[in-house]
């Protein structure tokens, strides 16, 4: 091989790792500004996630109407369970703690402790009547019923309403836009006299953006 040939073979060699290296680093710069992106949008939806806890005790009671004309106060840092006739009426005083509007979908119903368990599959909530809407920061509520009294749902809340145990209600919500859907587990817990307490013990998020690329 000719010195001409041999300076033409290590250009070839210079360009091709030059080459390379560019095109690794062009492929490392588009992670790097996708991961970006993704971290951005992460935060630009955090700053608009709903978040909803059991209201405060301090929080004004709230007036609350079922379809049959049933009205009902649920107090601050409470829940309503009664068994009338036949039907069950179910409402529980919440805030939303977020920093986005929260719009409730559904729920689902236990009538034991379901603390330690995992959120029901999505395809056994039931679906509400109307959505509810709960500003960012403000207080208002969750409401259900059982109507059938052939169904096991209507028998085991009744029981449980009955017998003073505790209960637990799957709240499903997400933002206006139908995304950032959420699920937060409420407990309706009873108290002194005929009263009933609600708290929140376990979220979860079924929507988000994944930044761990």
């Amino acid at each position: 091989m000719t010195v001409a040939e041999l300076v033409a073979a290590g250009g070839t060699l210079v360009l091709a790792g030059a080459t390379f290296a560019a095109v690794r680093s062009a492929n490392r710069a588009a992670r790097i500004a996708e991961r970006s992106l993704l971290v951005a949008e992460r935060s630009l939806l955090a700053g608009e996630r709903p978040l909803l806890n059991a209201s405060r005790v301090e929080d004004r009671p709230q007036r609350v109407v079922f379809r049959d004309a049933r009205w009902f106060e649920v107090p601050g840092g409470g829940a309503i369970a009664e068994a009338e006739g036949e039907a069950v009426y179910l409402i529980i005083s919440v805030r939303n703690a977020g920093t986005g509007l929260a719009v409730l979908h559904g729920w689902h119903f236990e009538p034991e402790d379901a603390w330690t368990e995992d959120h029901a599959p999505l395809n056994t909530f039931t679906r509400l009547k109307r959505d509810l809407y709960i500003a960012p920061g403000d207080i208002g509520f969750w409401q259900g019923a059982f109507r059938d009294p052939t169904t096991s749902q209507y028998r085991d809340a009744r029981r449980a309403i009955e017998s003073r145990a505790e209960m637990t209600v799957d709240v499903l919500y997400g933002d206006f836009e139908g995304g950032q859907r959420s699920i937060s587990r409420f407990a309706i817990w009873p108290h002194e006299g005929e009263r009933w307490l609600a708290t929140v013990g376990r979220h979860w998020v079924l929507d988000s953006v994944d930044v761990a690329r």
